[in-house]
């Protein structure tokens, strides 16, 4: 009896601390969470901060800033198109005060000799001119003072080829600088261009040197390339149009001369109807 008692109190006695229970594993300390670390707090990528940063800066994309941060073959085709454009406008200044102040003076040259009677009136009212119809009168009166008694006929078709040859003279010089447009506005468009093409190229190697596609590391490079190209058109379309404009005048001042050796072989033909005029201006 006293030994089923002792066994009953053993078996509902608590067992000692240090006696592990099969049943109830004893719980492991838990270690404290780590810190999560983003891509930006690690300590590896910490250089590429800065650079993504200066990256997504813009950039001063003004006509001025792009110009300066270009490369240097594209500065030097920016600089020759401005140069093409001041030429341009330059020979258009001093092209539209040739062609006024020719035109104005053959008109009047015009005007004289349909007034005059005879090569010596004509040649007493306009001789001391420099002008393009006073020079076909001043041609053909000298031919007329170099051939004394000469064949009617003749005399025609020698003044006549002496007038054309004065015609062509004077549509050389007043075309003068016509050469220079039509070059300018035939290659301007293709000089922008090659710059448009290095900048880009540049740009794209800028690109693979970066190791990113970010937009703000090739926009500023596409940007200043394809400033070369505007700077082409703002150079070639005034020298096409300006061109256009100047054919024409000078194609109205060709037809002025035209009417001067016209007017000039009539006072001619008069003149060989009548010896006695003739003779005079010979004389003179």
């Amino acid at each position: 009896m006293a030994a089923a008692v002792g066994v009953t109190a053993f078996a509902q006695a608590p067992a000692p601390a240090n006696t592990p229970v099969a049943s109830q594993p004893a719980a492991s300390p838990v270690p404290p969470a780590e810190p999560v670390q983003t891509p930006a707090t690690q300590p590896g990528d910490a250089p590429a901060a800065p650079v993504i940063a200066s990256a997504a800066l813009p950039r001063d994309l003004s006509p001025w800033g792009m110009f300066l941060n270009a490369d240097i073959v594209v500065k030097i085709v920016m600089v020759g198109l401005i140069f093409a454009s001041l030429v341009t406008w330059t020979v258009w200044l001093a092209k539209n005060l040739e062609l006024w102040k020719a035109t104005r003076n053959g008109r009047a040259a015009l005007a004289v000799l349909n007034e005059v009677r005879s090569l010596a009136e004509a040649n007493a009212r306009l001789g001391n001119s420099s002008e393009s119809v006073a020079r076909l009168l001043r041609t053909a009166v000298h031919e007329v003072q170099i051939s004394p008694h000469p064949d009617p006929e003749s005399l025609k078709e020698r003044v006549s080829w002496l007038l054309e040859r004065v015609e062509a003279s004077a549509s050389r010089r007043i075309g003068r600088g016509m050469g220079l447009l039509a070059s300018i506005g035939a290659t301007a468009p293709f000089v922008g261009l090659f710059g448009t093409v290095w900048g880009i190229m540049n740009s794209f190697i800028g690109i693979s040197n970066a190791h990113t596609t970010n937009l703000a590391v090739v926009a500023p490079g596409i940007a200043e390339a394809l400033l070369a190209t505007a700077l082409g058109l703002f150079a070639a379309i005034p020298a096409v149009v300006i061109y256009n404009a100047f054919s024409r005048a000078i194609g109205g001042y060709r037809a002025l001369l035209a009417d001067g050796s016209a007017l000039v072989m009539r006072l001619l033909s008069r003149d060989c109807e009548r010896v006695s005029p003739l003779s005079r201006a010979a004389a003179e």
